[in-house]
């Protein structure tokens, strides 16, 4: 009695293992790399033969004293370690009455108007005083870009519309056509500029 029902639980077992375990994540694997290589590969980005980030990952843009750099756009804050550790993903958790975070929001709005020379009553995206769930979020608006744009063609010397041209071309359009918002690429877009003109010195 007992070996007629042991058995074929074993059975079972060891099948389920063999193709949950080993065929199922294999196919999975192989279709990865032939249908969408650089995706499952981690969307990896390379300039000179070196991997310098992900697509798919945000990255400071700061001075060894973490300030901003003018010459770079800026991502969306960051509540990930000390700021898009990947090691640390998540957000701050904190609710939208929390006086913690509405005093945060209050103090980035006003030192993203001071760093891109804005008035002191100009609306600011709030892609630019709030971070993402995740922490590692690379996009921005592109309100949030067209804002920056006039700082960094400063910065780098570059005329207005080289800088606006670059927004534009790194601009990602809804998902679908009707999902989300357009966004830009913080990352590709401050390589892109890197290559039109390395960063001044």
């Amino acid at each position: 009695m007992l070996r007629a029902q042991l058995v074929p639980a074993v059975l079972l077992t060891v099948l389920a293992s063999l193709v949950l375990g080993v065929a199922y994540p294999l196919a999975t694997y192989g279709i990865g790399q032939l249908a969408f290589r650089h995706q499952a590969d981690g969307s990896l980005i390379s300039r000179d033969n070196q991997v310098v980030g992900s697509s798919l990952l945000g990255q400071s843009f700061t001075d060894p004293a973490g300030n901003p750099l003018p010459e770079y756009f800026q991502p969306r804050p960051s509540a990930a370690g000390n700021g898009y550790d990947g090691t640390a993903s998540g957000a701050s958790n904190l609710g939208p009455s929390d006086p913690k975070l509405l005093a945060a929001i209050s103090e980035r709005a006003a030192a993203y108007r001071a760093f891109n020379n804005l008035p002191a009553d100009a609306a600011v995206p709030v892609d630019a005083v709030t971070a993402s769930g995740s922490g590692l979020d690379p996009d921005i608006s592109v309100a949030n870009a067209e804002l920056q744009s006039p700082r960094v063609a400063a910065a780098r010397r570059l005329p207005p519309e080289t800088v606006t041209a670059l927004v534009r071309d790194h601009t990602t359009g809804r998902a679908l056509g009707f999902l989300g918002e357009n966004v830009v690429n913080v990352v590709e877009l401050n390589l892109a500029l890197d290559h039109q003109q390395p960063r001044p010195h």
